[in-house]
């Protein structure tokens, strides 16, 4: 008989719960309620904290990227107090594809990089903070975002192989794809030498 929080219930629970969370759109909800226009006209019209930063407005853009995460954080949280480690990631994967789909703006939603660290910080926090100083030095190097969140992404595989959780790779690579398709366009342009830089409008 299985335990009850990992019932096949239980799990389904906490990747509604963190679909949900993942699906607040931060970078709208705040960039409306500051008077900074439609974000969806605004750049890529992505709703990350990336193309908040293209309004003008570095601290809209500072908040999305903290809430972007936290949601991830959260739902991570939740369902590691409430339910355990598979729950836990189940929730985080679940906040991921709802940041990126979300039901609410016909599944038309971020990158997920935000959101790929905020989990990681929750789940495995070596592993998200490695994750965070990669992406922070490969800005400041590059001065370009998505490479940066590319190169990031794909650094967390090796440091969840120094740090673990030794579970957590099939996660780590799901979203690795994900991110990585979400970011296709983003691709092409780096190829093409076309991509544009941190804080160009």
């Amino acid at each position: 008989m299985p335990d009850l929080v990992t019932a096949p219930g239980v799990l389904v629970l906490w990747l509604v719960v963190g679909y949900l969370l993942g699906s607040i759109p931060f970078g709208m909800l705040i960039t409306r309620a500051m008077n900074l226009g439609d974000l969806r006209k605004v750049g890529s019209g992505n709703i990350g904290a990336t193309n908040v930063l293209r309004t003008g407005s570095k601290g809209a853009a500072a908040a999305t990227l903290l809430l972007d995460g936290g949601k991830a954080a959260l739902a991570v949280m939740l369902a590691r107090a409430m339910a355990g480690p598979d729950a836990a990631q189940l929730a985080g994967l679940a906040a991921f594809l709802g940041h990126c789909f979300p039901v609410w703006l016909r599944f038309r939603g971020g990158k997920g990089v935000a959101t790929f660290l905020g989990l990681w910080l929750a789940l495995a926090w070596p592993v998200g903070l490695a994750c965070c100083a990669i992406w922070l030095l490969s800005a400041v190097v590059f001065r370009i975002s998505s490479l940066a969140a590319l190169i990031a992404s794909a650094s967390s595989v090796i440091f969840i192989g120094l740090f673990g959780p030794g579970n957590g790779i099939a996660l780590a690579l799901v979203t690795i794809a994900l991110l990585y398709w979400r970011h296709r366009e983003n691709i092409a342009r780096l190829i093409s030498g076309t991509e544009s830089r941190i804080g160009q409008k």
